[in-house]
């Protein structure tokens, strides 16, 4: 029986490995396991989703550990803006715990706002 040498075996596993690295899903995880979860699907172009980045910059630092506030580019995740149905930009959808759909929202959204329906679901800012 012949030998396979050694990079011939190496060089077979880099051809069936590379490509299934470059297909891995690097979208984020939404809703968040076990966690209240507020996602923005919009775009880093369009206007209202600007207004909103400063907004969604300090709920995340606020709500740190207590709710989830995540963006996601519909542009970068088509497949995501398929999946919650976004017809308008920016959408924020928020999620209970368990990852039921309570709230969706259209257009732009603001502080008070986001932060209104986050108590209403139970997750209150931390006090100063």
């Amino acid at each position: 029986m012949k030998k396979t040498p050694l990079f011939l075996i190496i060089l077979l596993l880099l051809f069936i490995t590379v490509p299934l690295m470059a297909v891995a899903d690097t979208s984020p995880i939404v809703p968040k396991p076990g966690m209240v979860t507020m996602v923005d699907l919009g775009a880093h172009t369009c206007i209202p989703c600007k207004m909103m980045a400063p907004i969604l910059e300090k709920l995340t630092k606020t709500y740190n550990d207590k709710a989830a506030i995540v963006f996601i580019d519909v542009w970068e995740e088509p497949d995501l803006a398929k999946k919650y149905k976004v017809s308008l930009i920016p959408t924020q959808i928020f999620f209970d715990k368990d990852g039921k759909e309570i709230l969706r929202h259209q257009g732009f959204m603001s502080e008070e706002a986001i932060v209104e329906q986050l108590s209403t679901m139970g997750v209150h800012a931390p006090s100063v």
